[in-house]
């Protein structure tokens, strides 16, 4: 079981792929985002237990840098260091 924090990030033999998608049935604003760090949803974090229907393929996008990486982990170590985990 995942720890709140722990990634599980693999990578596979493809290149990697980011995907624009809409959902095929209800939706809700993602709690673990929303709720605490950023009410009214500005970042359109949503989850859904339904499908997703993939309407585009992003081409151009630039990665975050290692350093910023790295300062999102951290973060997520310190925010668990706190006793704040993930809420659903």
């Amino acid at each position: 079981m995942r720890q709140s924090g722990e990634q599980n990030w693999q990578r596979g033999e493809g290149d990697e792929r980011i995907y624009v998608v809409e959902p095929t049935g209800d939706f809700e604003d993602d709690p673990n985002v929303t709720d605490k760090k950023f009410p009214g949803n500005p970042t359109k974090s949503n989850r859904s237990k339904q499908p997703l229907k993939i309407v585009a393929e992003v081409i151009k996008w630039e990665e975050h840098s290692p350093d910023i990486l790295n300062n999102m982990l951290e973060n997520l170590r310190k925010l668990s260091e706190q006793g704040i985990k993930a809420i659903d």
